[in-house]
C-alpha cells in the first residue's frame, strides 16, 4: 500500500482508527466553532501544587543572604556603642504543615509552625572618656525562628489567551526567635537582643516576603511564556490557549482550553462570552486531575486534516498481501468485461473520504461510519485509466487509551457496505467484491491505522509533569481522563 503524504499521516489515521470516522452529512463542525477542554484540578491535585511550590519555596530562600544591620546603642555604664550585624544567612527552613484552600478572592496558601536556622557576624566598637582610643570585638551569632507564619492569596485571570497570576495578599508572622551569641561580653548579648532583635524579625518577615513575591512573579513569567499551541506535526496544532475564567470551587480549580486543531502557526487567541464551569466525574477514587475532551476538539482536528489533502490515499500492489487483488486476471470472474477489455494489467485503488470525520462518543465507546469513494484505476502502461467508482461505507467502533501523556486509540471493523457509483466495463457483482473489500480492511487498512493510532497526540500537560495512574471513559459526547500526577523537572523552563 502506497500512501500520499505518508509522514503527516499518523495522526489522520489515529483520527480513523478513534472513529473520528466519516458521515456523509453536510451538518459537520465548522472549524471556527467553539470547542474546549476541560480541566479540574480536584483537592489532591491542589495538594500536590501546594508541596511542590513549598519544596521550590524553601530551596529558593535556603542560603538566602539579608541586609546589612548596624546600629548605635546605649549600653549602661559602657556608653555609645557602634554595633553592626552582618553576613545574615538563613541556613534552613522548615514547615510543620501547609494548606491550600481555593475561593472566591483566589487562592490562598498558609504555612504554618515554620522554623527558621539562620548565622551570622557581629562586631562592635566604642570608646569612653576613660579610655580614648576605640576598643571593639566580633565573633559569630546563630538564631532560630520559631513558630512562623506564612500566607498568601494568588489571583487568577485569563489574558490573551495566556493564565495571568496576580499576588493579592502576602505576608510573614514571626512568633519566637532565640539568639544565641558565640563569643562577646556578657552586656552586649543583652544589648543585641535589646537592639536588634525588632531588625531582625522585620528583615526575616520581609526577606521571606519578597522572596514569595519574586517566586509568584517568576511563575507567572513562566506561565505567560508557555506557547500557545501544541505540535502535532507539520500540519496541525492543538489551541490550548485559555478561555474563559478559571472556576475556583471550594476544594477544586477548573479551567477551559480552547483545545481545538488548526493549521499550525495559525492559531489565533480568542474571547469566549459563553461560560460554563468546568465538571469532570471520574468513575473510581478521585484523583488529581480531570481532562475532558469534548467532540468538538476531534472534529476540529478531522478538518484541518481533511483540508489539508491528508484525507486521500492510494493503494497499488506494493504492500497489498494478496497482489491478486490489483490485477485485472483477478477480477476475471467478478468484473469479465473488465478483464476483457485490460487482461493483465494492473490496478490501483484511489480513495478519497467524502467530507470531514465527525465525532460521535458514546457511553464507554465510539461508534462511526466512514463513507469514501473508492476509484478503481486501470495502470495500461504510462496511463491511468479510472474505469469504476464503489461508495464504501464502513461501521467501526473504537477505544481510547493513554499512552505516556498522549491520548491515544484502537479501532475494529464493525461491517461496511459496497454501492455501485459508476462504472466504464459493465456491472459489478458486489457480493464477490465484498470478500476483497474484506480482507483489504482487516489486513491492510485497519492494521496500519491501529500501528499509528498507538502513539496519539498530546495532552495539555505541562513538560516536567506525567499523568500516572490514569483512568479513561466515554460518556456522551466526551472523553474524559482522570488521573494522578508525577513531577520530575525544576520548574525553570516548562513547555506543553
Amino acid at each position: 500500500m502506497r500512501f500520499k503524504g505518508i509522514s503527516r499521516l499518523g495522526i489522520s489515521f489515529f483520527l480513523v482508527s478513534l472513529s473520528i470516522f466519516f458521515v456523509s452529512a453536510s451538518g459537520y463542525v465548522d472549524s471556527n466553532e467553539e470547542g474546549h477542554v476541560s480541566v479540574v484540578i480536584s483537592e489532591g491535585g491542589l495538594a500536590f501544587i501546594k508541596d511542590l511550590l513549598v519544596h521550590e519555596a524553601l530551596s529558593s530562600i535556603n542560603s538566602l543572604r539579608l541586609p546589612k544591620i548596624q546600629k548605635a546603642l546605649k549600653i549602661p555604664f559602657v556608653g555609645g556603642v557602634r554595633a553592626v550585624l552582618s553576613n545574615i544567612t538563613i541556613s534552613q527552613i522548615d514547615v510543620a504543615s501547609s494548606a491550600i484552600q481555593p475561593g472566591e478572592s483566589g487562592i490562598v496558601i498558609v504555612a504554618s509552625g515554620a522554623t527558621v536556622n539562620l548565622s551570622l557576624d557581629w562586631c562592635y566598637s566604642y570608646s569612653t572618656w576613660l579610655i580614648p582610643v576605640d576598643i571593639s570585638d566580633k565573633g559569630r551569632a546563630s538564631i532560630r525562628v520559631e513558630g512562623m507564619e506564612i500566607g498568601l492569596t494568588i489571583g487568577m485571570n485569563i489574558q490573551e489567551g495566556t493564565l495571568k497570576l496576580d499576588l493579592l495578599e502576602c505576608g510573614c508572622y514571626v512568633k519566637d526567635m532565640i539568639i544565641t551569641l558565640d563569643g562577646g561580653a556578657s552586656w552586649f548579648y543583652q544589648g543585641l537582643v535589646d537592639a536588634f532583635e525588632g531588625s531582625i524579625r522585620a528583615a526575616v518577615e520581609s526577606a521571606i516576603t519578597n522572596k514569595i513575591k519574586e517566586g509568584i512573579m517568576k511563575l507567572d513569567s513562566i506561565l505567560q511564556n508557555l506557547p500557545k499551541q501544541i505540535p502535532v506535526d507539520d500540519t496541525a496544532a492543538m489551541n490550548v490557549t485559555f478561555v474563559n475564567e478559571p472556576s475556583l470551587l471550594n476544594a477544586s480549580v477548573g479551567l477551559e482550553i480552547n483545545g481545538l486543531f488548526a493549521p499550525t502557526q495559525k492559531i489565533v487567541p480568542k474571547s469566549y462570552r459563553d461560560h460554563i464551569k468546568p465538571s469532570i466525574s471520574c468513575n473510581g477514587p478521585l484523583k488529581m486531575l480531570g481532562i475532558s475532551l469534548e467532540e468538538t476538539v476531534f472534529n476540529s482536528a478531522s478538518i484541518v486534516y481533511f483540508k489539508a489533502g491528508l484525507m486521500h490515499w492510494v493503494v497499488d500492489k506494493n504492500n497489498v498481501p494478496d497482489q491478486s487483488l490489483l490485477n485485472t486476471a483477478g477480477w476475471k470472474f467478478i468484473v469479465p468485461q473488465l478483464y476483457r477489455k485490460y487482461p493483465n494489467d494492473d490496478l490501483r485503488l484511489n480513495i478519497s473520504l467524502r467530507s470531514p470525520p465527525l465525532v460521535r462518543i458514546a457511553s464507554d465507546k465510539i461508534d462511526a461510519t466512514i463513507i469514501s469513494d473508492m476509484t478503481i484505476d486501470v495502470l495500461e502502461n504510462d496511463e491511468v485509466i479510472p474505469v469504476a467508482c464503489i461508495s464504501v461505507e464502513v461501521r467501526a467502533s473504537g477505544l481510547v487509551e493513554v499512552s505516556g501523556n498522549n491520548l491515544a486509540g484502537q479501532a475494529g471493523l464493525d461491517g461496511f457496505t459496497l454501492t455501485l457509483q459508476w462504472s466504464e466495463v459493465g456491472n459489478f457483482h458486489m457480493f464477490l467484491i465484498e470478500k476483497a473489500m474484506r480482507v483489504l480492511l482487516k489486513d491492510v487498512a485497519f492494521p496500519f491505522a491501529n500501528s499509528r493510532s498507538r502513539k496519539g497526540f498530546p495532552l495539555p500537560i505541562i513538560h516536567g509533569f506525567m499523568l500516572q495512574n490514569a483512568d479513561i471513559l466515554c460518556t456522551s459526547s466526551r472523553v474524559v481522563v482522570c488521573s494522578d500526577v508525577t513531577y520530575s523537572q525544576t520548574v525553570e523552563s516548562h513547555s506543553f
